[in-house]
């Protein structure tokens, strides 16, 4: 059940993410976004990958289970997809004030 759960969890996060940074490329601008919120996130992801590599008992299992991998791993490019394009808009918005 709490496989479920976290399948689930990772879903939805995941469905999120692609329009977020869809919103960010478009809006051209950091306005409205955290660089910390985007960061601590990142990091999350990769302390999901982490736990999931160094569980035992995940690893044994791996044949089963590794699509819950794959989807963290899916969110873990999506947020880093964003977190370059929070850049590309920070660039764009210093060139903007510049103007």
């Amino acid at each position: 059940m709490s496989e479920l759960l976290e399948i689930i969890m990772v879903l939805s996060f995941g469905a999120s993410w692609p329009l977020n940074v869809m919103k960010s490329y478009k809006a051209r601008t950091t306005k409205g976004k955290s660089l910390g919120f985007l960061v601590l996130i990142w990091f999350g992801y990769i302390a999901g990958i982490a736990s999931k590599l160094c569980n035992e008992a995940y690893m044994a299992s791996f044949g089963q289970k590794w699509y819950t991998l794959v989807f963290y791993m899916i969110n873990f490019l999506m947020v880093t997809v964003d977190l370059l394009i929070y850049f590309r808009n920070y660039r764009l918005d210093k060139a903007s004030k510049a103007e």
